[in-house]
């Protein structure tokens, strides 16, 4: 039996959050320039996770939600999974994460942030 895969990141649950230790939150004034991956934004980063995803490592159809930060050297730390059905799969997010090249931090008020990530991809088999 012979399945195609279809790798769907839904861009549209991404949440995006600063994150600032400390009281200089309430401090820092200016916009807040988002992260970029690869010179690119998120369609950057879904093209990179479905190239290198392992798609033998898929199980079952469902969706994987994890959570990252991206710290002010531009490395993603902090990997979690905050929802699965399939436990290879959710491995195999992660493996792809750890080799991610460095982002293009954020910044607000010309301080580099940390930035908090949530990220959904979805799958099914046809």
């Amino acid at each position: 039996m012979k399945h195609i895969f279809l790798l769907v990141l839904t861009l549209s649950c991404f949440v995006c959050s600063s994150q600032i230790m400390g009281e200089d939150e309430v401090y820092l004034k200016g916009d807040l320039i988002q992260p970029k991956f690869n010179g690119g934004g998120l369609e950057s980063f879904r093209d990179y996770i479905y190239r290198r995803i392992d798609k033998t490592k898929i199980k079952q159809a469902g969706k994987v939600v994890f959570t990252f930060d991206i710290i002010d050297t531009g490395e993603i730390k902090n990997i979690r999974i905050a929802e699965f059905k399939d436990m290879e799969f959710a491995m195999e997010v992660i493996r792809v994460l750890k080799q991610a090249p460095k982002w293009q931090v954020a910044s607000r008020g010309g301080k580099s942030v940390t930035m908090n990530l949530r990220f959904p991809v979805e799958f099914v088999f046809r």
